[in-house]
């Protein structure tokens, strides 16, 4: 069983619920049903999970009468249960599949006699009508792939060794050796395999790079299969966005740019299959910021973006041939650090952070900037050698010294501070926190 933090949310929800169910909306494939399966038989003397896309027939129990009674019976009559008040967890999963079942969560709730969990894929979730939201009867919380601090878990990478690292990056001070090459082999086997869970344990278990390496295959063609089912209208546009994303991050300034996909494109066409992509949790928008200021959204030019992919394994395995053999031997910088960078917008954004990068008129360009304590702070990711060239952000110090909080430029070498710029090794993201 692999070790996940949405187990954390599943217990605080569970002490603290506040008569409401609890939503858990994510990508698909994930491991949102396994860890509430887990959580579920760990915690309750009942576990009742009914799956809307495989039992068609569950639907029915929602039709007409919303009435928590009627429905409960409903479902007992369909062979679910028993319905044990007080120790019961009802889990309804797929619930995009069903929108009455979203639109019973508050009579059920309000009924008080069961808890209640919902999942989805975000893919159904945000395009499937809903009469009426259970507005104030619902938690939400998003689940994302492993992170790289949970596939270190799965590895078996102590808490005690964790802590160590966690020291070492509030005190900017190196870790030894041994320890750093040892969490960078872990870091680019992270870069390669990703963190569908699916796709960790395949690889954790077997050793198997080449099986691992078709369970992200069939993951990605379930995710063109799903575009073909969701997207309606926008699918294959849709489809044509998604297979760009590789090709575009391989550039050196990582835009994403529509007339690369088809000459004389415009934002008009493919504005909605794009920005479906990233409701579907498949892609994560980082926008353009033109001014140095707080609120970043104020100043957005939303029309100026990079799309990074969920998954750095699923982005490795959709880009060149053989890529796995080079990053694995040392090779992070391959295809213009295309991997480095889209691990680090991975990481901020499990963690709540808006992904934001600064350019203004092609000049001074910052992978990322986010709001710290009062201020700015600026991430560059380098996974070359010449890791202390950063020419943008040396301006940025000059120009907006009084707004920046911290400067940090993420590479593959130790720990180090000079001149106010804190080198952190690729893998302390994992440390950073959103306010």
């Amino acid at each position: 069983m692999l070790k996940r933090k949405i187990y954390n949310e599943l217990d605080n929800w569970k002490n603290y619920k506040n008569n409401k169910a609890l939503l858990i909306r994510g990508a698909r494939q994930v491991g949102k049903t396994t860890a509430v399966r887990i959580f579920g038989k760990k915690n309750y003397r009942q576990f009742i999970e009914i799956n809307f896309e495989k039992d068609h027939t569950a639907r029915q129990a929602f039709a007409g009468n919303k009435n928590a009674e009627t429905i409960i019976l409903n479902l007992s009559a369909m062979g679910y249960g028993p319905f044990v008040k007080g120790e019961t967890l009802i889990f309804f999963d797929e619930i995009q599949s069903c929108p009455d079942a979203r639109t019973a969560i508050k009579f059920l709730v309000e009924d008080g006699k069961y808890d209640y969990i919902e999942s989805g894929s975000l893919l159904g979730i945000n395009y499937r009508d809903v009469s009426s939201y259970p507005v104030g009867f619902e938690h939400q919380v998003d689940m994302f792939p492993l992170d790289f601090e949970e596939f270190l878990w799965a590895c078996g990478i102590s808490e005690e060794v964790i802590g160590v690292l966690r020291k070492s990056y509030i005190t900017k001070t190196a870790v030894t050796d041994f320890l750093h090459e040892r969490i960078m082999e872990r870091f680019r086997q992270y870069m390669v395999v990703g963190g569908m869970p699916e796709v960790v344990a395949t690889f954790l278990d077997d050793k198997d790079l080449s099986r691992t390496i078709q369970i992200q295959k069939d993951i990605i063609n379930s995710y063109r299969d799903d575009i073909s089912k969701y997207a309606g209208k926008d699918k294959q546009t849709a489809k044509l966005v998604f297979d760009a994303i590789p090709l575009q991050l391989c550039k050196e300034d990582k835009k994403f740019v529509l007339s690369d996909i088809e000459k004389g494109a415009s934002q008009r066409k493919y504005g909605d299959a794009t920005q479906w992509l990233a409701d579907a949790g498949v892609a994560y928008f980082s926008y353009n910021t033109k001014t140095f200021e707080l609120p970043f959204a104020f100043h957005e030019k939303r029309n100026l973006y990079k799309l990074f992919m969920l998954d750095t394994g699923l982005l490795c395995n959709m880009s060149i041939p053989k890529m796995q053999f080079k990053v694995l031997n040392g090779e992070i910088n391959v295809n213009e650090g295309a991997l480095t960078e889209n691990y680090v917008a991975g990481e901020l954004k499990k963690k709540g952070f808006a992904l934001n990068y600064y350019d203004r008129k092609s000049k001074h360009e910052l992978d990322f900037i986010f709001h710290e304590n009062n201020g700015i702070s600026i991430i560059e990711v380098k996974s070359g050698n010449d890791y202390m060239k950063h020419a943008s952000l040396n301006a940025a110090i000059r120009l907006f010294q009084d707004k920046i909080e911290r400067s940090i430029v993420l590479n593959k070498f130790n720990v180090q501070e000079k001149d106010g710029i804190i080198y952190y090794p690729l893998y302390m993201t994992m440390f950073l926190q959103s306010i």
